[in-house]
């Protein structure tokens, strides 16, 4: 990623509820943060802490109703995506910003071959014929490395293995050039082997084709290994964002803290004893006005039941939603252990 690169994704104070029979669930809080060309931001968090939720919101991807998107603007190539009409947003989405979804045995279609389906936004967003669609389908399969690309055009899902699989979610996502691609948990449902084979093909496109990428992942190790910056979510909020190095080297966040320590350790031959956060995350009915860590935190003092910190500067490039960075508070909170990352 070059140094001082521009922005090409900017969103600022994101928000989004779902409205429920049962009331509303806040699920996206104040969400704020731009990605740059070129770069790999990771996003990581526990299930429910708001990530893949943040991500829909930004393309429509969320049905409305129940989902409500709120906030903004999100500006990208210039235009706010949260007012911009279905024929803009739909020329964006699949187009300027692919996506990949976690579960591609539900996300492709079981009923259409995967050329079809490749073909399906070259067509539709490039204007390409049948015959130059189906040449580039070819092209794209081959790119994510499935052999013998031209004949596999003609098959099932059913027919491709998990890892291929995700391998032709990964070239339907990349089929328009986009500038953005945004992979939802992409490995999750993968062995550690294709795991590791597709994390290295992605980072492999990155270069080739020189887009910028949003990785959601639960998986720490993952994000050490690829991202140039991080942001941790809780709560539907960012409670810290820093480059990877930062984040790893010097965490400002208990929650952040709390993860890393869940990150298995070998040491010797032993391997040590795996930690858990004690209780769950919280399933908002309001925005929130206090510290939604809080209840969790071993460092939860009095201004945490009160108050919802804001995201204080720690470094270059690196801050932490926790009011033990707060310099104004420093004679009553407690001090926060820096733990090996």
């Amino acid at each position: 990623m070059p140094d001082g690169a521009p922005p090409i994704l900017e969103v600022r104070d994101l928000r989004t509820v779902f409205r429920l029979r049962s009331g509303d669930v806040h699920a996206v809080n104040g969400v704020s943060f731009d990605l740059r060309e070129g770069e790999l931001l990771g996003v990581v968090g526990e299930s429910g802490s708001g990530k893949s939720v943040t991500m829909m919101s930004l393309l429509g991807l969320l049905p409305s109703p129940p989902a409500e998107v709120l906030g903004g603007p999100v500006t990208f190539e210039g235009k706010d995506l949260l007012r911009a009409g279905p024929e803009a947003m739909r020329a964006v989405r699949g187009g300027r910003i692919g996506f990949v979804f976690q579960d591609p045995m539900t996300s492709l279609n079981p009923v259409f071959t995967v050329g079809f389906q490749i073909m399906e936004p070259l067509r539709k967003h490039l204007g390409l014929g049948k015959r130059q669609a189906r040449a580039r389908a070819a092209e794209l399969l081959a790119l994510v490395g499935i052999p013998d690309a031209g004949r596999r055009l003609d098959d099932y899902p059913h027919q491709f293995s998990g890892g291929m699989r995700q391998r032709v979610m990964i070239a339907i996502a990349l089929a328009c050039d986009p500038k953005v691609l945004i992979a939802d948990e992409p490995t999750t449902a993968l062995d550690v082997t294709i795991q590791a084979q597709i994390i290295e093909l992605m980072q492999e496109l990155r270069q080739k084709m020189g887009m910028a990428v949003i990785w959601i992942t639960h998986d720490l190790g993952v994000i050490a290994g690829i991202a140039d910056r991080v942001i941790v979510m809780y709560g539907g909020q960012i409670v810290e964002h820093a480059p990877v190095d930062a984040l790893f080297a010097n965490p400002r966040h208990p929650y952040t803290q709390a993860l890393l320590t869940t990150v298995p350790k070998v040491q010797g031959e032993r391997v040590r004893r795996l930690a858990v956060i004690d209780g769950q995350p919280p399933i908002l009915g309001q925005f929130p006005d206090e510290c939604t860590f809080r209840d969790r935190c071993p460092y939860a003092f009095d201004v945490c039941h009160r108050l919802n910190p804001q995201r204080y500067p720690v470094g270059e490039g690196h801050d932490a939603a926790c009011f033990l960075n707060d310099p104004g508070l420093a004679p009553q909170r407690p001090v926060l252990e820096v733990v090996d990352g």
